[in-house]
């Protein structure tokens, strides 16, 4: 593992890879690597390059041990933090100790981000001051700073975040998304505010036009943003190609706003060539019509943004518990569950002597609380008896 990697940048890494992995075709694990080694990786290599020619600087260690710091966990993580002539231990932990945050909370916010050492008081100050703005509860502050330190202690895109805050703010967007996204996706944050700022007018301007109606755009816009921020960090160009791509798949502008709504903006994560492989391999498993096919994705939109291996390892999960192609074109929306959790809810139902392969599909459907809700009425049925014991009985005179 690289040393010196900021961890914000690699928990965003992380998020967006996992995202990827079944709505992001685009994302992939080599594109994300290079576009985040340019951004923020190679900046710190000024910190490494020399480190071993220099020693620790015997104070911060000092202040460190004091604090109960672990010191071993920073070397091996990110040891050239202590190789820095200039920090502010004893400063940083004083700010945190005003907010509120005991001994072993700071050791645990300096052992996690240990580079937080490194920020001058007065910008740490200025964070607080904009994070404060978002929770006015110290106590609820403190908690989020030691479990998203690395998003509170960079301070180097300051003015852009708190642009931002204001910006998202001004849109109508509820103080709890905001820290949200603030903590999860900071680097929506890090952006220059006119990015974002177009990005929203791209995404209101492709709503309208699609047939949405201006009553429900701050609705629909607000919904899109909480549930998929990273929709901000696509790019205007991207998002009509894909919009049009559909278009001359032949589905409505009615049709194209239900896919980009069910699939909460993710299908603009996609390229056109993914899109049709991913419609390719399902037109040919299925064996059917350019509408036929249609109406499968309007059922499940997920089709379009699995990739192919993706779809072949779910069909081939499926089919190896007994379920007919025939099954799956019926409920495509089974294609939604990974292996593991068919496998799961399968066997539970089986338990309750329910054949999956002779019954439907849509029991497998679902989240969790969904699925559950539905075992428990499939358990219900089975254990019921067959007569109601409370009814009279039909007795002969």
């Amino acid at each position: 593992m690289l040393r010196g990697i900021p961890q914000g940048a690699k928990d965003l890494f992380t998020l967006l890879l996992a995202r990827s992995q079944h709505c992001s075709p685009r994302l992939t694990r080599s594109f994300l690597w290079n576009k985040e080694w340019h951004r923020c990786f190679l900046p710190h290599f000024s910190y490494t390059a020399d480190i071993r020619s220099k020693e620790e600087n015997k104070k911060t260690v000092e202040n460190l041990n004091s604090l109960s710091v672990d010191i071993k966990k920073i070397r091996r993580l990110k040891e050239w933090v202590l190789f820095q002539d200039v920090t502010y231990v004893k400063e940083i932990a004083g700010i945190l100790q005003e907010m509120g945050a005991d001994d072993a909370t700071i050791a645990n916010v300096l052992e996690r981000c240990p580079e937080a050492i490194l920020r001058r008081p007065v910008e740490v100050n200025s964070q607080r001051d904009l994070w404060h703005s978002i929770w006015q509860n110290e106590k609820q502050l403190v908690k989020l700073i030691e479990q998203f330190p690395e998003s509170f202690f960079t301070v180097q895109h300051h003015a852009n975040q708190k642009a931002n805050v204001q910006f998202f703010q001004e849109l109508g967007l509820k103080k709890n998304i905001i820290g949200r996204l603030l903590t999860s996706a900071p680097s929506i944050f890090h952006r220059p505010v006119e990015k974002n700022k177009h990005m929203i007018e791209t995404l209101q301007r492709s709503y309208l036009h699609l047939g949405g109606s201006d009553a429900n755009l701050k609705v629909w816009l607000l919904k899109l943003l909480s549930q998929n921020p990273f929709v901000l960090l696509n790019n205007s160009a991207a998002v009509q190609e894909n919009l049009e791509f559909l278009q001359k798949k032949d589905f409505t502008d009615t049709e194209v706003l239900q896919l980009l709504s069910k699939l909460k903006g993710f299908i603009f994560h996609l390229t056109p060539n993914t899109m049709q492989k991913s419609i390719s391999f399902s037109k040919n498993v299925f064996k059917c019509s350019d509408r036929e096919l249609k109406q499968l994705v309007l059922k499940c939109p997920a089709i379009l943004s699995y990739s192919v291996p993706v779809l072949e390892e779910r069909l081939e999960g499926l089919l190896k518990e007994g379920i007919s192609v025939n099954q799956i074109r019926d409920t495509p929306a089974v294609l939604e569950l990974t292996t593991q959790i068919v496998q799961y809810r399968i066997k539970k139902l089986a338990a309750l002597q329910y054949d999956i392969r002779n019954g439907n599909l849509e029991h497998l459907n679902g989240t969790k609380k969904d699925f559950e809700v539905t075992y428990s009425k499939i358990q219900l049925k089975r254990e019921r008896p067959m007569f109601n014991p409370v009814a009279p009985l039909n007795v002969e005179e």
